[in-house]
């Protein structure tokens, strides 16, 4: 926590500000990267996303109130740019955020950057047929191993309702996997 508050002062103070944003970068970007990358799915994209996290963060850390930990400020923010990059990527097209998802899965088989494996690929299409909200918890909790009580800052949900969601994301999946 003192941590936090450092970076936090390191980052207000315009004579240290960039001292703090490299430490913020430093601190975040591979973590967040790869937040981000479960929910957009495309590289380029996840990069995009990914720097404008940053700008928000750096733009807006006067406001932050600590009343959370600043990892989960930070990372509503990441899933909350993430979120709305998509829907403004399906509005642009004129297609449904489901769409692009779809679209952004078949890319995803000839992506140089996803390491998976062909069973990776077929449990990225079972999660894509989840809703959004069960998508979010099942990929914190499974791929980013989140801690409830953390996505519960995050999210902004209760914990219990995200372990009924990740429950039921499991079944889910489950039942596609076994039926492909």
């Amino acid at each position: 926590m003192q941590d936090d508050k450092d970076l936090i002062v390191l980052l207000i103070n315009s004579k240290t500000q960039n001292e703090g944003f490299k430490k913020l970068v430093q601190l975040y970007q591979k973590p967040l990267y790869y937040h981000i990358r479960n929910i957009v799915l495309n590289h380029d994209d996840s990069d995009d996303v990914l720097q404008n996290t940053f700008i928000k963060v750096f733009t807006n850390i006067s406001k932050f109130k600590g009343e959370s930990k600043l990892y989960s400020w930070i990372y509503r923010i990441a899933t909350n740019e993430s979120l709305t990059f998509l829907q403004q990527k399906a509005k642009k097209s004129g297609i449904s955020n489901e769409a692009v998802q779809e679209r952004e899965l078949i890319k995803l088989e000839s992506d140089v950057y996803f390491e998976g494996s062909e069973i990776e690929l077929q449990l990225q299409k079972a999660i894509a047929t989840l809703p959004e909200k069960q998508q979010l918890v099942f990929k914190m909790k499974y791929f980013e191993e989140i801690k409830y009580e953390e996505m519960s800052e995050i999210l902004n949900t209760s914990v219990g309702a995200l372990k009924a969601s990740y429950h039921i994301a499991v079944k889910k999946i489950e039942e596609i996997l076994k039926s492909n």
